[in-house]
């Protein structure tokens, strides 16, 4: 039978790099070959190919309806983003094809659409994957199949003005204890851009006032959120990824940050386009107010994947663009990397507050214009290869960066 004679049947990319996967992007030609090995004789009825992407969300919660009774509601949905068949092996007049023992390659070849698409992403409530599965059809025998994934990285470059626009802001707080006050506390401060890319340094430039008759403490994080949206119902999952401590600011006195860094780690980019899967990232300028609530000033993140004044241009594949750049990923790893704190530990009690009270909302309109397994299994793979599969982030088993020293321009 030929169970007994099929001794090899797989997927093989062609890849511009030896023992380097490919990477692809919208409108680029995704190649290959199906690769049959027999030991002997076999009848083939047909070898298909389907190629498919899809974004996909699910989650579960438990819902009470009253003091005996429980049910579980589901929520789920999905989005295509690529769905293209090909027959490789199929007689004209419906007879079987014979194959002789043997190698047999069956090349194959396929565009992605030119619209954009979503960056692979694989998080704890939803995935964006991109796969090919071929099936071989032979007489008398049950449907042989294999399937293999391949990476999508939509490139963002922050070489735009959207993305090159300093970010700035100021916020301030009254420090309360019962009915008494013990005087304000302001912060400020500024980034030179929204746009970067994992490996840079980010300086940030702040200013802690600090008219308390107490000291505090500022800090800062790189926070990002995953939001998962079905159903018109929204899931997150909050993580912090990055961590910059200050000194501490005495009573009645001032700090000024000049330009203190912190370094983005090796993340995934910002998924902003996709309708049912965003991750976003926000730098927390933080404040330790004793005796009240943590003080913290937003400033937005895009992570890209072009940085700033890349070489080249995008004419060429995606992987031999970052090829090209891989240096600013080799950076990002730390050697001996620290937990960063959990998420909870830098909101202030009013969102927690909030997000715990609030009913979900309704998603607002779409913001257009990674298997679970935590980020650091991909981080050896950066040093050959391009920014890894989106992976979700879990800062407690699984230490992603160390803490950055204060640095001062």
């Amino acid at each position: 039978m030929i169970f007994d004679k099929l001794k090899k049947f797989d997927i093989v990319f062609d890849s511009p790099e030896v023992d380097c996967p490919p990477v692809f992007s919208s409108g680029d030609v995704v190649s290959g070959r199906v690769v049959l090995d027999l030991s002997g004789e076999s009848r083939v009825d047909s070898l298909k190919l389907h190629a498919e992407g899809f974004a996909k969300v699910h989650w579960t919660e438990s819902r009470s309806a009253g003091s005996s009774t429980a049910y579980t509601q589901n929520y789920s949905d999905e989005v295509e983003y690529l769905n293209r068949r090909e027959v490789l092996l199929q007689a004209d007049n419906g007879e079987v094809t014979i194959l002789p023992a043997g190698r047999h390659e069956f090349p194959f070849s396929f565009q992605l659409p030119e619209e954009t698409l979503v960056t692979s992403f694989e998080g704890k409530h939803g995935s964006i994957r991109y796969w090919v599965k071929v099936k071989l059809h032979r007489p008398w025998a049950t449907v042989k199949k294999i399937k293999k994934e391949f990476t999508v990285i939509e490139p963002i470059d922050i070489n735009t003005p959207a993305l090159l626009a300093p970010q700035a802001g100021t916020k301030d707080k009254m420090a309360r204890a019962w009915y008494r006050n013990f005087g304000q506390v302001s912060v400020t401060a500024k980034i030179d851009r929204k746009g970067y890319t994992p490996g840079e340094v980010i300086p940030v430039f702040a200013e802690f006032d600090n008219s308390t008759s107490r000291s505090v403490v500022p800090k800062a994080y790189i926070t990002q959120t995953q939001t998962f949206i079905a159903r018109g119902t929204m899931k997150q999952k909050r993580s912090v990824v990055g961590t910059l401590c200050g000194d501490i600011v005495g009573a009645r006195s001032r700090e000024t940050w000049h330009g203190r860094a912190i370094k983005i780690p090796p993340v995934g980019p910002s998924i902003l386009q996709c309708r049912i899967i965003k991750v976003e990232y926000m730098l927390k300028v933080c404040v330790d107010v004793p005796g009240t609530s943590k003080l913290c000033l937003e400033l937005p993140l895009v992570i890209g994947t072009i940085p700033l004044h890349p070489f080249g241009s995008r004419t060429s594949s995606v992987s031999s663009q970052y090829s090209v750049n891989l240096e600013w990923l080799r950076m990002a790893i730390p050697e001996q990397p620290e937990p960063p704190p959990d998420y909870s530990s830098v909101v202030t009690e009013e969102e927690a507050e909030q997000r715990n009270s609030a009913v979900v909302p309704q998603p607002a309109e779409d913001l257009s214009g990674i298997l679970e397994r935590p980020l650091m299994a991909f981080v050896q793979e950066f040093r050959f290869r391009p920014p890894p599969v989106y992976s979700e982030i879990d800062p407690n088993p699984q230490p992603l960066n160390m803490r950055p020293r204060c640095m001062t321009c």
